[in-house]
């Protein structure tokens, strides 16, 4: 007891002098609302780790025509990657994610666009324009949202309209001819009826050439253009109808392969890699085509004890990516090739032919408010699509997917005293794919493949409020990914693969703080969860193979911070922190590193495998490897500065960073498929007009210039892609609310 007494009078202690401290902080942070639940809460009410990125940093880091991508590693234990270029982003949360690359993969993070689960990856590339907030929800997902997501979810939502006229528009133009225009603009049309419409226009000039082909400016550019139109239809105060229409148009260049990037032995950059330059004699230069639409319909009715929403959303798209895969030219094991030495030639498309998403969901919640809250729900996703690869050395094969489910949900929360509340719920789904496919090198699957999970999920926390400005929370959630089919292997004449459901179960417990008088919001968690019958997907090896596999299990645990600080009235800060441990557990499971084969000696790989390797099987075991794709850390920062003027203006200068730690590309490790300290900076230069509506500013994106290491094709040669160099820009902006 002792002890104890002694901790509290400690704990009190620093608590007064936290707040006497705080008392010389006139600044305070703005309150953050955010949805993570469903239903608008402030962030610090909320007992699960979540983060948003605000107006001021999404405008930065979009400004030079960067697509989703580029909100990884801005917020801590978020991450994303792609070798298809602007389309097929992967997303990790917690370093959960998938590595598979090809269009029908299933992902363990969810992105929610304006409550519209968008599934399919091509859908989850949308880009992001007049949104109104960006929020991520890390963890398992089991109850509330869309598909059942073991990782979390990253949920966008767009401006929406208003009675009273709101608009914004920013254009941009830097290096490479690199554009962008975007705006939005809306207000009342009649006193029941208001409207906002936004657009986005990107451009870059192709910049790399093609010294094989002797084509200047052969590739790297892009043009993407997108518009939104909503409606909101308020003819009572109790009924709500919000109608949106969306569509996108990308014409550009899909991933950039360069060939022998690294050398044997060391994962830094060679001479072989030239920003602007690379040797391809097949590929076509990589062209990337891609349209959708989509439109949704949100209905709201309060009936005064309680509030039924109706959600119902249709996305389509169609498009194709080509590729020159080996990142160079190359002969049979006949001269010449280059860069380096490429064992054989490989070029393919992949492409979407159509894809339709219809869903449905059906969301009642109480509306009386008072100590218990509750909601309940039913959702149902119905897709379609077909998806064609084209090897081009044998005719295309074509694969046709189907996948309905269905779930039910429910949670209540409920205030016990002024301080303790506590949260439940439970969702139930069941989930069926289905593949038939045809094509060169097959018999056509003509009675479909099928494959069905179901699962029921629950999440519990509890919330604690120490102080009015320090709150405790613990968290236990299950999460759940369906069973999951792979049919590209069928273009290479090496047959389906599938993987059964993976659950996870997951527990975090954190503060959320408001300190100094309100001026230091400091949030921060600890974390660990297991998953059971892990999905991989095995890539590469002598057959070019994408399997899927299950692995025994897999355990993360970490640490999270995000905090933001106004220092003072004219100095702002933002900053997150992640540290994560993955880890495979499967002692039995092992795949194809680096282009091996049964037979194939270590020496004889193109890379150095690290983990126990067997020459007569040409199988590395991977028991105890991180999984791929997840930093074990990183940081974030961001700050601003604004210099008021006598007239009314204002000077400021605004810079974000970021920086990576390991990162492992593969499932197995080796001296050359990782990067560990990646980083990059962004600088913007301004002036606000005295109006406080107008604003120029010079910017630069990448500033340092430096080539980061993204990820690598492993199955030919040391092949690898790289993010985008410096953007040198200006950039006009004027908001009107």
């Amino acid at each position: 007891m002792g002890k104890m007494t002694h901790f509290k009078q400690y704990s009190s202690y620093l608590l007064l002098s936290a707040a006497f401290a705080g008392a010389a902080f006139a600044q305070q942070v703005e309150s953050v609302t955010v949805t993570a639940q469903r239903h608008a809460e402030d962030i610090q009410d909320v007992p699960m780790s979540v983060a948003t990125l605000d107006t001021t940093h999404v405008e930065a880091i979009f400004q030079s025509g960067q697509d989703i991508k580029a909100i990884a590693n801005h917020i801590p234990n978020v991450y994303a990657e792609s070798s298809n270029g602007r389309v097929a982003p992967r997303f990790y949360i917690r370093g959960l994610g998938n590595t598979d690359f090809d269009l029908a993969a299933s992902q363990p993070v969810s992105i929610i666009m304006d409550d519209i689960v968008m599934e399919n990856v091509i859908l989850k590339s949308s880009p992001i324009y007049d949104v109104g907030d960006v929020e991520v929800s890390r963890g398992p997902q089991g109850t509330l949202f869309g598909r059942n997501t073991t990782a979390g979810i990253i949920k966008l939502t767009s401006a929406k309209p208003t009675q009273e006229f709101q608009s914004r528009f920013a254009a941009s133009y830097g290096q490479y001819n690199t554009a962008s225009i975007e705006m939005g603009a809306g207000g009342g049309l009649t006193d029941t009826l208001s409207a906002r419409i936004s657009g986005l226009w990107q451009h870059r000039d192709n910049y790399i050439d093609n010294a094989h082909l002797g084509i200047k400016d052969a590739m790297g550019g892009y043009d993407e253009k997108a518009a939104r139109l909503q409606l909101l239809w308020k003819p009572v105060d109790k009924l709500s109808v919000l109608l949106n229409g969306h569509f996108r148009s990308l014409d550009g260049t899909a991933a950039i392969f360069r060939a022998n990037i690294t050398t044997k032995g060391s994962n830094k950059l060679n001479a072989n890699y030239q920003h602007d330059k690379v040797w391809f004699d097949e590929g076509a230069n990589n062209p990337q085509k891609y349209n959708s639409i989509g439109t949704s319909a949100e209905i709201s009715y309060d009936f005064g004890p309680v509030v039924l929403t109706s959600i119902t959303g249709y996305e389509y798209t169609h498009g194709y990516s080509r590729g020159d895969i080996d990142g160079g030219y190359g002969a049979v094991y006949n001269p010449p090739y280059g860069p380096g030495f490429i064992p054989f030639n490989s070029q393919s498309q992949d492409g979407l032919d159509y894809l339709h998403q219809y869903t449905q969901e059906i969301h009642l919640a109480s509306a009386t408010g008072g100590a218990w809250f509750w909601q309940v729900g039913g959702f149902w996703f119905d897709t379609d699509y077909q998806d064609t690869t084209y090897p081009y050395y044998v005719g295309p094969t074509s694969v046709r997917q189907t996948n309905i489910s269905y779930a039910l949900f429910g949670q209540t929360s409920y205030q016990i005293t002024d301080k303790l509340k506590v949260t439940g719920g439970l969702r139930w789904t069941a989930d069926t794919k289905g593949m038939t496919a045809h094509g060169a090198l097959m018999a056509p699957i003509t009675d479909p493949v099928r494959k069905s999970g179901s699962n029921l999920s629950w999440d519990l926390s509890a919330d604690y409020a120490l102080t009015d400005n320090v709150k405790a929370y613990a968290r236990v959630a299950t999460g759940f990914r369906a069973p999951s089919i792979q049919g590209r292997n069928l273009a290479f004449g090496n047959g389906y693969s599938s993987a059964r459901s993976e659950t996870i179960e997951s527990y975090e417990a954190g503060l959320k703080t408001e300190l100094f008088n309100k001026s230091l919001r400091l949030n921060f968690d600890g974390f660990t969860y297991y998953i059971r019958h892990m999905q991989f997907s095995a890539i590469g090896g002598g057959s070019n193979s994408v399997l899927l596999v299950n692995a025994r299990a897999g355990q993360a645990y970490g640490l999270e911070a995000d905090a933001e600080w106004a220092a003072t009235d004219n100095l702002t800060f933002t900053g997150g922190a992640s540290w994560t441990h993955t880890e495979i557990k499967d002692p039995t499971l092992g795949i194809a590193p680096c282009g091996a084969q049964a037979g194939m000696s270590a020496a004889s790989l193109n890379c150095t495998v690290l983990n126990p390797y067997n020459p007569v099987t040409g199988i590395a075991s991977i028991n105890g490897n991180p999984f791929p794709q997840a930093p074990d850390y990183q940081l974030s920062l961001t700050a601003r500065y604004g210099y008021p003027l006598s007239n009314g203006g204002e000077l400021f200068a605004y810079t974000d960073w970021w920086l990576q730690g390991y990162t492992n590309f593969f499932l197995y490790k080796s001296k050359e498929f990782h990067t560990n300290g990646n980083y990059e900076g962004g600088l913007k230069l301004g002036y606000v007009f005295p109006d406080k509506r107008f604003q120029v500013a010079a910017y630069a994106r990448n500033i340092t210039n430096t080539p980061n290491l993204q990820g690598a094709i492993d199955f030919n040669n040391l092949t690898g892609f790289v993010s985008d160099p410096r953007v040198v820009g200006i950039e006009i902006s004027a908001h009107v609310e």
